[in-house]
């Protein structure tokens, strides 16, 4: 199990500032690492910022000057997670599950495992979506990124997470060449389904989902 106790916290930050939401994450690895609190999934949705992961080269993602991003009301921030260049804003979910894996040490499984949520939560909302080889993340048809998927790891607990696109401002994905993309782009649940969506309920749906997938799975 990926839990201790086998019971994960659902907690929703509400919107936050990148950095703050990143110091939070932190502190909340600790606790996690000296088992003072169970695995979590924590939602937020962040202020618009572009985030570079790790990723070599990824700053050259960036098309908008500073002056530019700025006009936007978006901030430009390098991250610790893995991963290109991608943008967060109001709109899109924020998943950041803490979780341990000292009982598995397998980070592919558990990058599986998130896959799978973010999977069954577009169905359950009449969305077909899937892996796409080679690629991280979630895809509609092949081509539209639905959901970004970037992790970091510090003594096996896991900390980031993913990034729903629910109804986000798409216009400043223009601002980047979003997770390095070059042979497709980036979609919504909004676009997708031509209607808008309460993103409250797919919150909700994405905590039933984390707690199938990985309160369940050994």
């Amino acid at each position: 199990m990926y839990s201790h106790n086998n019971t994960i916290e659902v907690i929703d930050w509400g919107r936050t500032e990148y950095k703050e939401a990143l110091n939070l994450q932190k502190k909340r690895v600790e606790q996690r690492h000296m088992e003072l609190c169970n695995d979590a999934l924590i939602f937020t949705e962040h202020t618009p910022v572009y985030t570079l992961g790790m990723r070599k080269n990824a700053a050259q993602h960036l098309i908008w000057s500073e002056s530019k991003c700025t006009g936007h009301g978006i901030t430009v921030i390098n991250s610790n997670r893995g991963g290109d260049i991608t943008y967060h804003g109001p709109g899109q979910i924020v998943g950041y599950p803490i979780v341990s894996l000292k009982a598995k040490r397998d980070l592919h499984a558990y990058l599986r495992d998130l896959e799978e949520v973010a999977i069954r939560t577009l169905a359950a909302f009449g969305i077909e979506s899937d892996r796409r080889k080679g690629k991280t993340g979630i895809w509609v048809s092949d081509r539209r990124k639905i959901c970004a998927i970037g992790v970091a790891v510090r003594s096996w607990i896991c900390y980031h997470g993913f990034a729903l696109n629910v109804s986000p401002n798409m216009t400043h994905y223009d601002g980047i060449v979003p997770c390095g993309i070059t042979d497709g782009t980036v979609t919504s649940m909004e676009i997708e389904l031509n209607q808008s969506i309460d993103i409250t309920e797919v919150k909700t749906r994405l905590a039933v989902e984390f707690k199938q997938v990985f309160e369940n799975n050994s």
